[in-house]
């Protein structure tokens, strides 16, 4: 464990666990390029884009979400650790579904191998499971309708953890692309804090007191609800993450539809 926290695990907890069947590790990644070039031992994939999102990057509906617990062979009682490029995601995703007990593997996938572990290449075959309920937890994401009623109150506080660019309206994808692109900017009235603010040279994040300054800085205090959204909604993951667990924030939200939705829809208001 890490940072004193049960939900953080670090490569040596792994390494103490693979085989058991009660943990399931899970790698997210928007490809599986990194997956089939070498993983963690008995890990299965989550594409961040073919798995939990739709073709036009809608968030899938439960049933999907429970089909896809079926075949990663997840029950309610499953330990599952996420990990990799998306492991804020995951982590955020299966606490707003209600599932209890998932963990995370904080920063880069590579730390595994740099411990001295070794990757497996093999493709991980896992029994399927039937006990693969969802419950989606308000309290935890928020939905476009709650979006749209947090403009202009003061006691709720809007989070845009994108790039100054994706923020300003420069550009509507982080990477720049310009396919399947909608309207770029920000949510009106939203607080701009890239996600690379709170993060160290490792790609962990910083202290909580580090952290603390930063959110209070800007205006994001326990006092008020905060919905954090970014994309696809990994990153604003992480930014939950950090209010939730690091700093014990008592209302922090994620809106998974992140701009991904907000920027694709015709009557959405936008600023730049």
């Amino acid at each position: 464990m890490s940072a004193g926290n049960e939900a953080v695990v670090d490569v040596d907890w792994i390494a103490a666990r693979l085989g058991d069947p009660g943990v399931r590790l899970v790698e997210i990644d928007v490809s599986r390029a990194a997956y089939d070039e070498g993983h963690i031992p008995g890990a299965v994939l989550w594409n961040a884009y073919a798995d939990l999102r739709d073709a036009d990057y809608r968030p899938v509906p439960e049933a999907e979400l429970a089909r896809l617990l079926s075949r990663s062979g997840v029950t309610r009682e499953t330990t599952v650790v996420a990990y990799g490029y998306g492991a804020p995601l995951g982590f955020w995703l299966l606490k707003a579904y209600g599932h209890d007990d998932v963990r995370m593997l904080m920063g880069s996938r590579e730390q595994w191998a740099k411990a001295g572990h070794e990757w497996s290449v093999d493709l991980s075959v896992v029994a399927e499971s039937t006990d693969t309920r969802v419950t989606e937890d308000a309290n935890v994401l928020a939905s476009r309708q709650a979006v749209e009623t947090a403009i202009g109150n003061p006691q709720q506080v809007l989070l845009d953890v994108r790039s100054e660019l994706e923020y300003s309206g420069e550009r509507f994808w982080p990477s720049g692309a310009t396919a399947d692109a909608g309207r770029a900017g920000h949510v009106p009235g939203a607080v701009s804090m890239p996600i690379d603010l709170l993060h160290t040279d490792d790609e962990t994040l910083r202290t909580p007191d580090e952290l603390r300054r930063i959110f209070e800085r800007a205006g994001v205090t326990k006092d008020k609800t905060v919905i954090a959204y970014c994309t696809i909604g990994n990153r604003a993951s992480e930014a939950w993450f950090a209010l939730k667990y690091l700093l014990d924030y008592p209302d922090a939200q994620v809106y998974y539809g992140s701009w991904s939705e907000w920027g694709k829809a015709i009557d959405t208001p936008v600023e730049t």
